[in-house]
């Protein structure tokens, strides 16, 4: 991180700079309020807020999409309140230790790389879903619930926009995972969670994930139409079946599609002469999709 120290106590920056630099950070030094203001972007800024009573809070504007740390001598809203309000993100009080600030600035930039990613993903999701125009699910749905659809895309947009409309988040979980069934199992009854590829199981196995979903906060999602269940259910079908509103599936995707949803409709030997490969070759795919043969 490219890091600048605007403090006046110069021993004390050239402390905190040495040490910065032995970890691999880049540090420049202030002493003052008119230094600190040139036009330079850094990662971060360790603000002292007593440099001889300088007005510092045209630092904190100046920088205010980079991570401010406040170096203070004493707690008030002078020194901590007032100016994280302005902008700054957190304070460490002097003396201090290198490694807690060491701590700091790593959490805070962790932080704000998750802040940026998470907007980049909602902005991609609901541009994903932008096409997809659904009625919502009712508030008052009871769960668990299976939505039964022959187009994957539109359950993931109704729960993704049910979470949205309940601002909270929601733990996703593919049956074909190793360990799907004991994340299940671990979820408290308050957490949401999406289940996908219900499709893909044994009939004991989806018996049994029935019994682990029961008072639980569950949404299940089934692509194979003939899917029963005694639970609240959602149908939503599309005409143009596997493709929609202009959405082309890839080669595996189109494969996997196939497989999962006409493999109880034909033998191994129609289905592969249908998809243009060899009964070995479905076998492999199987395999390397994770999914299980229908009994």
């Amino acid at each position: 991180m490219k890091i600048l120290i605007v403090e006046n106590e110069i021993y004390l920056a050239q402390s905190i700079a040495s040490k910065l630099m032995e970890i691999g950070h880049v540090c420049e030094i202030a002493t003052t309020i008119k230094d600190a203001l040139k036009d330079e972007k850094h990662d971060a800024i360790l603000l002292s807020t007593n440099i001889s009573g300088q007005n510092f809070y045209p630092i904190i504007e100046k920088h205010r999409a980079s991570i401010i740390i406040l170096m203070i001598s004493y707690i008030s809203n002078d020194t901590v309140t007032n100016p994280i309000k302005a902008g700054a993100c957190d304070y460490i009080q002097k003396p201090f230790m290198i490694e807690e600030l060491i701590r700091k600035l790593q959490h805070l930039n962790d932080f704000k790389n998750l802040k940026k990613e998470n907007a980049t993903y909602k902005d991609y999701v609901k541009n994903l879903f932008a096409s997809a125009n659904l009625d919502p699910i009712d508030k008052k749905i009871k769960f668990p619930i299976l939505i039964k659809t022959n187009f994957q895309k539109h359950a993931d947009a109704l729960v993704f926009n049910y979470a949205q409309s309940q601002n909270e988040t929601f733990t996703f979980i593919s049956l074909t995972q190793n360990n799907a069934f004991e994340k299940i199992t671990r979820a408290t009854s308050e957490e949401l969670i999406y289940i996908i590829d219900l499709q893909n199981l044994k009939k004991s196995e989806k018996i049994k994930v029935y019994n682990v979903i029961e008072g639980k906060r569950v949404i299940l999602c089934s692509t194979d139409p003939s899917e029963e269940s005694d639970i609240t259910l959602i149908e939503i079908n599309t005409d143009s079946k596997i493709l929609d509103q202009g959405d082309i599936l890839c080669i595996d995707d189109y494969v996997k599609y196939v497989i999962c949803n006409f493999q109880n409709k034909f033998p191994d030997t129609e289905l592969s002469k249908k998809l243009g490969i060899s009964r070995k070759s479905l076998w492999e795919k199987r395999k390397k999709y994770g999914i299980n043969k229908k009994k």
